[in-house]
C-alpha cells in the first residue's frame, strides 16, 4: 500500500508552496530577470559610469587626457590594422576550406576537419608558443631556408606582420564552422538553373554561390573580428616585446601599472574598445540586411565538383600541405624545444634533457598550484553552467517569447565583450558592490569563480539549447500524459536523451575555464595563478624551454581529453541510447 501511495505521489506531483511559486510565470520571469540583470549588465554600466568619474563627479577629464594622448591614438590604430588584417586572413582561408570541403570531391574530409580545429582548440597563447619556436632562430623554417640559400631567413613574428598572422590563423576555424554547412545548404537546383542559362563557373561562384552563403561568411566574419579584437595572448606574447600595443594590451598595461588614474584610464580604453566591437557589430547587420538568404532545410553533403584523379589528389595534398603546417608542425616544434637544455640552443641529441619538465614537476610548487586552481575554477564553472544554463535553456526553449529572449541576450553580453573590459567591469563591481561595503572577494579566487560563470554560462546555454530543439516535443507531451511527475521525466526521459549535447556543451564550457588567459590576467592574485597567468609569466621573464613544456603538457592533456570524451559519447550511444 505505501509503495503504491508513493509511486502516485511521483507520478502527480503534490504541490508544495515553492512548486505553486513556479508555478507563477510572472513572478519567476521578474526573478530571473532581476538577477540576470544585477548579474550581467550592471557591471558593464558601472565600468561606464566609473569612465566619467572624477573626484566624487561626473566628468569627460578621463576622456579628455586619454583621448589627447598621441599613444592612444597609435594603439587605436594598431588595434585597427591588426583586427582588420587577422580577420581578412580568417575570412579568406575559411571561406576557402569552407568551399573546398562542401564542394570538391575531396577524400578524408573527416580527418581533415579534424586538422582544421586544431589551432581554435588550442589555447592561442599556446599556438603563439609554437610559431614563434617554429620561426625561431633555430626552428624548421629557419632550417629550410638556410637550407635553400644563406641569404634567407625567417620572417620575424615579433611584429605587427607577425601578430596578424598568427591572429588569423588561430580563428578561421570560426569562420569554417559558420560557412560550411550554408555551403552544403545552396539548393543544387539554383547552380543547375545557372548553367542551363549559360553561366560559367567563375560567374556561378562570384555571383550566386558567395551571395547566397553571405549569412555564414558575414557570421564567421563577425566572429572572427570579435575574437581578434578580443584577444590577449598573441598581442601580449608577440607584441608587448616588440613594444606593439593594442587596446587589449595596453589596458592590461594601466591596471597592472597601479597609477593615481589607472582604473579610470583603462576604463575609458575599454569603452573605446567596446565602441570599435559596436562599430563591428553596426557592420554586419548592414551586410546581413542586404543579404538574401536562400537554401534548403537540409544539408547536401554531397560533392558538386568532380575533379579528375589527378587534379583531386593535386588539391588534396594541398590541403595537407597547409593543414600539417598550420596544424601539426608548429606544435612539434615547440614539443621539441621544450627538450632543448637551455633556449637558443640547436636541436641535438646532445642538447636535448628532461630538465625543464623535471623542473616544472619537481622542483617548482606553482605548478601544481596553477594546476590545481585551473582545474578546480573549471570543474565549479562546468557544474553550475551546466545547471543554470540548461535551467535557462530549457525556459527559453519552452517560453520563446520577448522576456526570455532579453534573458538570453543578457547572458550572451559578458561573452560578447572583449575579455579586458569584462574583467575591468567585474573589479569595478566586486571591489564595492555596495557603497561602503566590501564583501572582500577582490584579490581571491572567489572573483574568478564569478567571473568564470558569468562569462562562459552562454556557452552552456547555446549547447542545452541546440540539445532541446533535437528532441520532438511529442516525447515530453507523452511523458506529461502518463502522469510523469518532473523529476521522473528529466530523469527516465529528457537527460538520457539530452546527454550528449549537455556534456558537449559542459566539454566546452571545462576546456575555456581550464586554459583561460584574457580575464585570468587582471584577475588573478598571488597563489592563485592559473595555467595560462604561469605560462604568461614564464614567458614575459624569458623562461621559454618552462613554457613551452608546460604547453607541451596542457596540449597533451587537452588531446587526451578530446579522445576520452569521443570514446564516452560512442559507449553513450552504443549502451544507453540503444538500450532504450
Amino acid at each position: 500500500m505505501n509503495a503504491a501511495h508513493i509511486s502516485r505521489k511521483e507520478r502527480s506531483g503534490t504541490p508544495t508552496p515553492l512548486s505553486l511559486l513556479f508555478q507563477n510565470k510572472r513572478i519567476i520571469y521578474l526573478i530571473g530577470f532581476i538577477l540576470l540583470f544585477l548579474l550581467f549588465i550592471t557591471p558593464v554600466l558601472r565600468l561606464i559610469f566609473i569612465s566619467f568619474k572624477q573626484d566624487g563627479s561626473l566628468s569627460l577629464a578621463h576622456y579628455t587626457t586619454v583621448l589627447s594622448e598621441k599613444s592612444t591614438w597609435i594603439t587605436v590604430k594598431n588595434t585597427l590594422i591588426i583586427v582588420g588584417g587577422s580577420t581578412f586572413i580568417s575570412l579568406f582561408l575559411g571561406v576557402l576550406t569552407a568551399w573546398l570541403m562542401a564542394y570538391v570531391n575531396i577524400k578524408h574530409k573527416k580527418w581533415m576537419q579534424i586538422f582544421i580545429f586544431f589551432p581554435f582548440i588550442i589555447p592561442s597563447y599556446i599556438t603563439t608558443l609554437a610559431w614563434v619556436q617554429l620561426f625561431s632562430k633555430n626552428g624548421i623554417v629557419q632550417s629550410v631556408l638556410q637550407f635553400i640559400s644563406h641569404e634567407l631567413s625567417a620572417p620575424n613574428l615579433y611584429s605587427v606582420g607577425g601578430i596578424i598572422f598568427v591572429l588569423g590563423i588561430s580563428h578561421y576555424p570560426l569562420v569554417y564552422l559558420l560557412t560550411v554547412n550554408v555551403f552544403r545548404k545552396i539548393p543544387r537546383e539554383l547552380e543547375q538553373a545557372a548553367q542551363v542559362s549559360g553561366a560559367n563557373k567563375k560567374h556561378i561562384l562570384f555571383k550566386l554561390v558567395l551571395p547566397l552563403a553571405l549569412p555564414g561568411i558575414v557570421g564567421g566574419g563577425f566572429l572572427a573580428f570579435l575574437s581578434n579584437l578580443d584577444n590577449f595572448g598573441i598581442p601580449a606574447f608577440l607584441g608587448i616585446p616588440a613594444n606593439i600595443r593594442v587596446l587589449s594590451t595596453y589596458i592590461y598595461e594601466q591596471v597592472v601599472g597601479f597609477g593615481p588614474s589607472a582604473f579610470s584610464r583603462a576604463a575609458v580604453l575599454s569603452v573605446i574598445l567596446a565602441v570599435i566591437a559596436g562599430f563591428g557589430m553596426l557592420a554586419q547587420w548592414f551586410i546581413m540586411r542586404k543579404g538574401k538568404i536562400t537554401e534548403t532545410t537540409t544539408i547536401d553533403s554531397e560533392p558538386r565538383i568532380l575533379l579528375s584523379p589527378m587534379k583531386r589528389r593535386a588539391v588534396e595534398a594541398a590541403i595537407w600541405i597547409f593543414l600539417l603546417f598550420t596544424s601539426f608542425i608548429p606544435f612539434i616544434s615547440m614539443a621539441a624545444s621544450s627538450f632543448i637544455k637551455a633556449y637558443g640552443l640547436p636541436f641535438h641529441p646532445d642538447n636535448l634533457s628532461l630538465k625543464s619538465y623535471h623542473y616544472l614537476l619537481f622542483n617548482d610548487p606553482r605548478t601544481y598550484s596553477a594546476m590545481s586552481t585551473s582545474v578546480k575554477l573549471a570543474l565549479i564553472t562546468t557544474a553550475v553552467c551546466l545547471f543554470i544554463g540548461t535551467a535557462i535553456a530549457y525556459i527559453r526553449h519552452k517560453h520563446p517569447n520577448s522576456i526570455t529572449k532579453w534573458m538570453e541576450g543578457m547572458v550572451t553580453v559578458p561573452y560578447a565583450l572583449p575579455g579586458t573590459i569584462f574583467a575591468l567591469s567585474m573589479i569595478f563591481t566586486w571591489m564595492q558592490p555596495i557603497q561602503g561595503w566590501n564583501p572582500g572577494i577582490y584579490g581571491t579566487i572567489w572573483i574568478m569563480v564569478i567571473a568564470y560563470l558569468t562569462r562562459f554560462l552562454i556557452l552552456q546555454v547555446r549547447s542545452s539549447l541546440t540539445a532541446f530543439s533535437q528532441i520532438d516535443p511529442s516525447i515530453e507531451e507523452a511523458a506529461q500524459t502518463s502522469g510523469a511527475s518532473g523529476m521522473v521525466k528529466w530523469r527516465k526521459i529528457l537527460l538520457p536523451l539530452l546527454f550528449p549535447g549537455l556534456i558537449s556543451g559542459a566539454l566546452l564550457v571545462f576546456l575555456t575555464a581550464l586554459t583561460e588567459l584574457t580575464v585570468s590576467s587582471l584577475l588573478w592574485s598571488s597563489g592563485n595563478e592559473t595555467i595560462g597567468v604561469m605560462i604568461f609569466n614564464f614567458e614575459q621573464a624569458g623562461y621559454t624551454s618552462y613554457s613551452s613544456a608546460l604547453s607541451s603538457i596542457i596540449v597533451f592533456a587537452i588531446f587526451a581529453g578530446g579522445i576520452s570524451f569521443m570514446q564516452l559519447e560512442k559507449t553513450w550511444a552504443r549502451r544507453v541510447l540503444k538500450a532504450r
